[in-house]
């Protein structure tokens, strides 16, 4: 038994709300749904990241309006309806002791695209054959985000207005719908990401130019949710720290950006980077290894005084522990790795020797594992829960 609990295993108040543990499944986008509402899949999918012991679980970017989606497989909560569709997540999800959460989203000038897996670029005359649809994306500025990408048409007042009050009314669907956290999406090179980045915002009025201008519209949207939100719900919002191009966003940005968060109301800056493109470069900076996006969350704690969360190929118990005793971050979040190991809390617990009985498991595990377990003892076999 391990001499003093793991940070990793050390729940986390945040608001009104309490984490069993630090450990959080990252957003990612499965690109399943059927115009906007999730199928079946999406209930198991979330469901055993619930079983699998996560203290905190992020539901994929929700679009906030029908043409805010990337594809035409990305979850909505543009319609009310919508809300019930989604509801049985985060039930299932706090059954389980984990607390739902969700990501919402605007495309920008990277919606009304393929599915990853079909090339995650423009749609094709086969896609619109086998029933998508497609339509003019909105950003920043008529900037496409790449060569041969749709021509997005520029925002103006009234379009602001709009899709700011339309994360506002997602954010309320979302709460209705159970979910316990709402994160805004600010990252990737989607449409409040590109209001920050010089690479893709080239406006000339009070929304484009010196930082503090492209700052404005995405903090309008922060201020705008915060305030719709109950005082005990937490917001979280999820950047790219650079965009590893030269000329692009960068990390002191991501300070100046956390900054003005905190002081509209958000609770955690989740640290992500990249994302946006301009024509010609490449992430010609960006090299891969684990943890590699740490240090952009251990920067934005410490100089802008706000919990962060890191992500970024960190695989390990022992790295996710490290990163919390050192003070990078105040949860982990993982994505692929959950993908491949969706028990990957427990088996982290094991690991830090805090499983000795089954008992935090769903009740129909515990007792076909206590079950395994004892005739492995009558063999003189140690059982092992991987």
């Amino acid at each position: 038994m391990a001499a003093t609990r793991p940070l990793l295993f050390t729940p986390l108040e945040i608001r009104g709300v309490t984490l069993r543990n630090r450990i959080a499944v990252s957003p990612m986008a499965m690109y399943c749904a059927e115009n906007g509402y999730p199928i079946p899949f999406h209930l198991v999918h979330y469901g055993k990241f619930g079983m699998g012991g996560a203290g905190l679980v992020f539901v994929e970017e929700t679009a906030v309006t029908r043409t805010g989606r990337i594809t035409n497989g990305c979850l909505g909560l543009w319609e009310d309806a919508q809300t019930e569709a989604i509801a049985p997540i985060a039930e299932f999800l706090k059954s389980q002791g984990s607390v739902p959460a969700i990501q919402i989203a605007h495309g920008g000038r990277k919606a009304s695209t393929q599915r990853a897996w079909e090339g995650n670029g423009p749609l094709t005359s086969e896609n619109l054959a086998n029933g998508d649809e497609s339509w003019q994306p909105l950003a920043p500025s008529a900037t496409p985000f790449a060569e041969n990408w749709a021509m997005p048409r520029a925002l103006d007042r009234r379009d602001m207005d709009e899709i700011r009050d339309a994360f506002v009314a997602t954010t309320q669907r979302a709460l209705k719908a159970g979910f316990q956290v709402i994160e805004i999406h600010m990252a990737h090179g989607y449409l409040l990401q590109s209001f920050l980045s010089p690479l893709a915002n080239k406006r000339t009025d009070e929304y484009g130019g010196s930082l503090e201008n492209r700052l404005r519209f995405p903090l309008e949207v922060a201020k705008a949710v915060r305030a719709s939100l109950p005082d005990d719900v937490p917001l979280f919002t999820r950047i790219s720290s650079v965009d590893w191009i030269e000329g692009g966003w960068e990390l002191e940005d991501s300070v100046a950006l956390a900054k003005a968060l905190k002081s509209a109301g958000v609770d955690l800056v989740d640290c992500s980077s990249g994302g946006n493109l301009v024509k010609g470069a490449t992430n010609s900076n960006l090299t891969r290894s684990p943890g590699y996006q740490a240090p952009f969350a251990r920067r934005i704690r410490e100089e802008a005084k706000l919990m962060s969360q890191a992500v970024g190929l960190i695989r390990t118990p022992k790295m996710a522990e490290e990163l919390l005793q050192d003070e990078f971050s105040d949860i982990i979040a993982l994505g692929r790795q959950m993908l491949y190991d969706p028990f990957w809390p427990r088996h982290a617990a094991e690991e830090f020797g805090l499983t000795g009985a089954f008992e935090d498991w769903p009740t129909p595990y515990a007792w076909w594992l206590e079950k395994w377990a004892k005739g492995l003892r009558s063999m003189g076999e140690q059982p092992e829960i991987r």
